[in-house]
C-alpha cells in the first residue's frame, strides 16, 4: 500500500480554531474519495491513535481526517484538557463540515470512526447529523449510569467523583484556575485511571510530549452522566463495532449494538483495549474490518 503524507489543516468550531491532519489516498483519483472523520480515546491528542487509523484508511482509498478537539493538543480553546462530551460532539460536527467541503472528498459519502471513548461522541453526532452515512466503532467505550457504577466502584464512588468535579468547576468559575490530576498514574490515587497502563506511560507508545497526561477534575460530572447507550435507537445508518471480550466494557458494546435502529454488525476479535490503539495484529484487523465496512456502505 502507498504510504500517505498528511496535510496539516485548520478549521473553525464555533470560534475556536481546530488543527487536524488530513490523509488523502496516495494515488490520484478520477472522482472524489469517500471521507472519514477519525477520533480516539478520552483526553487524547490525534497523535495517540487517530492519526494511525486515519493513515491506514487513506492507504485503503479513503480521505481521512484526524484532529485535536477544542482545548487539546494543537487546537485552540480554553479551558485546556477538559473532557466535555457536548463540546467534543460539536467539534465532530464541524470536522464533518470541513471534510465534506474539501475538493478531494465526496460530500455524499462521509463516514465516522470512533476509537474507545470517541465511539460515544461519533455516535452522538451520527444520531443527529444526516451527512454521516456510515459509522464504525473500534474497541468502543460505551457507557450509561449502570456501566459507570460498575467501572468506577459503585454508586457512592461515582457520586463522590461528581461532587469533586462540581467543586472543581466552581473554583474554575470563580478563579479561572483548573484543578488537574494525572489521566494515568501508577502511584497517584487521584488519577483518573490510577493504574500502571503501559500504553499511556511508555514514551515509545502513548506517553509522548504532545499528550500532557492531565485530566481536568471538573470533567467528572459530564463524563459520568453521559448516556451513550441511549443513542443507539437514534442511529439508523449502517454501523460496525469491532471489539474483544478482553477489551473495555464489552457489555456496553453488546447493549449498544442491540439497540441500533439501522443495519448493524459486531465483529468480535482478540486483544486488550490498549492493543487496539497501536499493536499488531489488532490495528490491522480493525482497520481492515472498518475499511471493508465503509467500502460497502459508502458506495
Amino acid at each position: 500500500m502507498t504510504r500517505t503524507t498528511p496535510v496539516k489543516v485548520t478549521f473553525d468550531s464555533e470560534g475556536v480554531t481546530l488543527t487536524g491532519n488530513l490523509y488523502l489516498p496516495g494515488t490520484a483519483a478520477a472522482t472524489p474519495a469517500p471521507g472519514v472523520v477519525v477520533a480516539g480515546t478520552w483526553t487524547s491528542v490525534k497523535e495517540l491513535m487517530a492519526d494511525r487509523y486515519a493513515e491506514r484508511l487513506a492507504e485503503r482509498g479513503h480521505a481521512a481526517l484526524s484532529f485535536d478537539f477544542t482545548g487539546f493538543g494543537e487546537s485552540g480553546g480554553t479551558p485546556r484538557d477538559v473532557e466535555d462530551p457536548a463540546r467534543k460532539v460539536r467539534d465532530i460536527h464541524h470536522a464533518v463540515t470541513f471534510l465534506a467541503a474539501h475538493p478531494a472528498v465526496d460530500a455524499g459519502r462521509i463516514g465516522a470512526l470512533g476509537i474507545c471513548a470517541a465511539a460515544m461522541y461519533m455516535s452522538d453526532n451520527t444520531a443527529h447529523d444526516p451527512r454521516v452515512r456510515s459509522l464504525a466503532l473500534v474497541a468502543p467505550w460505551l457507557h450509561d449510569a449502570a456501566i459507570c457504577e460498575d467501572a468506577y466502584g459503585g454508586a457512592a464512588a461515582v457520586a463522590e467523583r461528581i461532587k469533586t468535579g462540581r467543586e472543581a468547576r466552581s473554583r474554575y468559575d470563580e478563579t479561572g484556575e483548573v484543578d488537574y490530576v494525572p489521566v494515568v498514574s501508577a502511584t497517584d490515587e487521584r488519577a483518573a485511571m490510577p493504574y500502571d497502563i503501559d500504553f499511556y506511560l511508555n514514551p515509545g507508545r502513548g506517553g509522548i510530549p504532545a499528550w500532557p497526561n492531565r485530566f481536568a477534575v471538573m470533567s467528572w460530572p459530564d463524563w459520568l452522566s453521559y448516556d451513550a447507550i441511549a443513542l443507539a435507537p437514534l442511529i439508523d445508518r449502517p454501523t460496525l463495532l469491532v471489539h474483544s471480550e478482553d477489551a473495555a466494557i464489552p457489555e456496553g458494546a453488546r447493549r449498544f449494538h442491540a439497540g441500533l435502529a439501522g443495519p448493524k454488525d459486531i465483529f468480535w476479535t482478540q486483544g486488550t483495549q490498549f492493543d487496539f490503539y497501536d499493536q499488531e495484529p489488532q490495528v490491522t484487523v480493525a482497520v481492515d474490518a472498518v475499511a471493508a465496512h465503509f467500502g460497502r456502505t459508502l458506495r
